[in-house]
């Protein structure tokens, strides 16, 4: 991770970054066939949550959207830049402020559930025609133990 990561937050009800968040998450689904939320309820999620932006020169690497009740809406990290940390410093970041992190990943996609599995999250259950277009999910967890913030402190302070 660069040393020139700014660290911003749209909170419940602004979206000062949602076209560039969006922007971003269109990218990884034409190039990945993941994150196929439709405008409309990106954006809408988008302002009910807290989101955590991570920037390189005005240039957003990736976001994390959380619910108030610690439920990661959206992960995305820019695939040129994934392996460098972002990924495990917006968990950690949304981690800072609640007990437990939960979030639902494609059954079928494979780097998202390592990545998850690797930061400590664990398989909860299956979820069935879970998507819109009929994909099933995983719902995972991490946080359970009480370990939350040791497990991505590391995270924060880089």
């Amino acid at each position: 991770m660069s040393v020139n990561v700014e660290k911003r937050v749209d909170g419940p009800g602004a979206d000062d970054h949602a076209e560039a968040a969006w922007e971003l998450k269109e990218r990884i689904r034409r190039e990945e066939g993941v994150l196929k939320q439709r405008k409309r309820f990106f954006t809408d999620a988008y302002r009910r949550s807290t989101t955590h932006l991570l920037f390189e020169e005005e240039t957003l690497v990736g976001f994390a959207s959380v619910r108030r009740d610690g439920y990661i809406l959206f992960l995305a990290v820019n695939p040129e830049r994934r392996g460098e940390g972002y990924g495990e410093r917006l968990v950690a970041e949304v981690a800072e402020g609640h007990r437990t992190v939960t979030c639902h990943a494609r059954t079928t996609n494979e780097s998202a559930l390592e990545f998850y599995r690797h930061i400590g999250f664990e398989v909860k259950r299956r979820i069935d025609n879970y998507y819109e277009d009929s994909g099933d999910a995983y719902y995972l967890k991490l946080g359970a133990d009480g370990g939350l913030k040791d497990k991505l402190s590391d995270f924060v302070r880089r």
